[in-house]
Formats: C-alpha cells, sequence, structure tokens
C-alpha cells in the first residue's frame, strides 16, 4: 500500500471513529451533571458536528502517537479539538460574518434551523469542547496544559483575533466599506491566527499527551506552522479555482469581498510555488521522528493536493 493509500485509509477510519465519538457526546441524554438537553439544540449541535475531514483531531491522534499515545486515550481530546472547530464553522457562516449557506454540501445551521439556534449551538460546542478537557482521565497537569493551549489557539490570540482581523481586512469597519491593502507580512500574521492557531494546537497536544521533551515539540512546531499556512494557501486557491459544487461550500467568494490572500498577494503561480515550499518545509521538520512521522507526512501533502 502507497504512503498515500495508507494516509487516505487511516484519515477515513479516524473520521468515522470521531463521528461516533462526537455523536455520543451530543446524544440527547442528558449525562451526569445536565439538568436537561434542549432537543433542538441538540438537533443543531449533530447538524454542525456531522460530515468533515477530521484534520484536527487527525493531528492531535497522530501526533500523540509519535510519543507511543494509544488512541483511545488521544480521541475524547481530540473531539475538544473538533468541537471547536465546528462551533467555528457555524459562526463563521451567519449572516453578520461570512453569510454562507452551504457547508460540507449541506445547509449551514443557521439555513437548517435558524440564527439563534445556531448561535447557541456554536456556543455549546465550544464550551463543550473544555468539559471534555477538564474530564479527559490524565493527570491534572496535563488536563490543565491541554484546557490553557485550546483557550489560547481559540481566542483573542488565535481564530477569534484572526477572525476580526479577517473581518477589518474586507473594510468592514472603515467608512468606505472598501477592502484594505495588506503586506505579505499582515496576511500571514491574520492566517497564522485565524487557520494556523488551531491546527498548531492540535499537534502541541498531541505533544503534551505524550508528554514530548522539548526539541520534539519544537520539530512538530515547526511542521506544525508550515501546515497551518499551507492549509490556508490550498484553501484560497480551491476558493480561487474551483466550483461549488466540488467544495461542498460557495466558490469564488474570497476577491469578490476583497479578502486578505496570498492568493491575491502572490497570485496563483506563486501562491501554488510558496505551498509547495511549505508542504516540503513540513515534511522535513518531522525528520527526527523518522518512520513514525510517515502520516503526518502524508498529511502535508494531503493538504495541498486536496480538492475540497
Amino acid at each position: 500500500m502507497s504512503a498515500h493509500d495508507e494516509f487516505s485509509r487511516r484519515l477515513d477510519t479516524l473520521a468515522a471513529a470521531m463521528e461516533t465519538a462526537l455523536m455520543r457526546e451530543l446524544s440527547a441524554t442528558p449525562r451526569a451533571g445536565d439538568i436537561a438537553r434542549p432537543e433542538r439544540l441538540m438537533a443543531a449541535m449533530r447538524h454542525a458536528a456531522t460530515g468533515g475531514k477530521r484534520i484536527r483531531p487527525f493531528l492531535v491522534v497522530e501526533s500523540a502517537a509519535l510519543f507511543g499515545v494509544d488512541e483511545r486515550t488521544t480521541l475524547p481530546a481530540a473531539a475538544a479539538f473538533e468541537c471547536v472547530h465546528c462551533y467555528s464553522l457555524v459562526h463563521d457562516d451567519l449572516p453578520a460574518m461570512d453569510d454562507d449557506d452551504l457547508r460540507r454540501g449541506r445547509p449551514t445551521t443557521h439555513r437548517a434551523f435558524d440564527e439563534a439556534t445556531a448561535i447557541l449551538a456554536g456556543d455549546a460546542l465550544l464550551t463543550l469542547a473544555f468539559d471534555l478537557l477538564a474530564h479527559l482521565d490524565l493527570d491534572a497537569e496535563r488536563r490543565i496544559a491541554l484546557v490553557a493551549l485550546l483557550a489560547q489557539a481559540s481566542g483573542i490570540g488565535g481564530m477569534v483575533g484572526g477572525q476580526m482581523l479577517d473581518l477589518e481586512a474586507e473594510g468592514r469597519f472603515n467608512a468606505s466599506k472598501q477592502a484594505l491593502s495588506h503586506s505579505r507580512a499582515d496576511i500571514e500574521r491574520l492566517q497564522a491566527m485565524k487557520t494556523g492557531a488551531l491546527l498548531s494546537a492540535a499537534c502541541a497536544a498531541g505533544a503534551i499527551l505524550g508528554q514530548a521533551n522539548e526539541a520534539d515539540r519544537a520539530a512538530l512546531a515547526r511542521y506544525a506552522r508550515a501546515l497551518g499556512l499551507g492549509f490556508q494557501i490550498a484553501d484560497d486557491l480551491l476558493d480561487a479555482e474551483s466550483d461549488t459544487a466540488t467544495l461542498g461550500k460557495a466558490a469564488a467568494k474570497d476577491a469578490g469581498r476583497g479578502k486578505a490572500t496570498l492568493v491575491s498577494s502572490l497570485g496563483i503561480a506563486g501562491a501554488r510555488e510558496q505551498l509547495s515550499a511549505l508542504v516540503e518545509e513540513a515534511v522535513n521538520a518531522l525528520a527526527p521522528f523518522g518512520a513514525r512521522a510517515a502520516m503526518l507526512q502524508a498529511c502535508a501533502r494531503f493538504i495541498a493536493e486536496r480538492e475540497r
């Protein structure tokens, strides 16, 4: 079996396991400590959490596997990262944000339900993430480290802050409502926060779970930084070149909104060249781990080659 085929099999297997884990957590049956679970809220959360490539959980599981941590230990932590990702998609799709009607080939949560339910479903997915981390079957030191890591990656200096920079770049808050001009450094900072922070944190979570040493954590961080920026470039290229049917979400949005992307800054050819360089940087960063890192290296290549 080729490395690509093995990666695809592994990703599909992990995605199925993650779907099962998430649907179990989002059951209508109240858990210990719950007074009740409103049926409409739970249905909206399940809608938001269904489908997807599950790249973030994959990174948690495979990064921890570098240090011999069993998947049964890492899946609950990985589910927390996916809850944050799913929450972010629900809120990004809202009319006040990106105003999208389609996600993963289905109506977005606010279209399938309504805006108020979608906002609450996103809120509930976000808070569920920290509930899951707080109740992991781990020592307190690692649980606290994981909670702090995910909070930082998803908050002011990470995903939420990056989304604000993205909206500012569109010109949402200036008098003319015109998109602003941004340097390449500005764009890379925005994307490192909006997209890269949660991907990087997923890899760092694996290192925490595996109690990795500083050198190994640094190698994983280099990998994750390149992967995160490459992921966003690939996403922007797909937006520019693909179509809605293939993507399962609206295409050709970025140019129309004047979004700050490396595709708009470097052009299609320049962005592809940069993406290729980032993939190689990510792959090379994992050299100290040898064959153990094969799946993570394959993930970097998949990021660049994916069609949706």
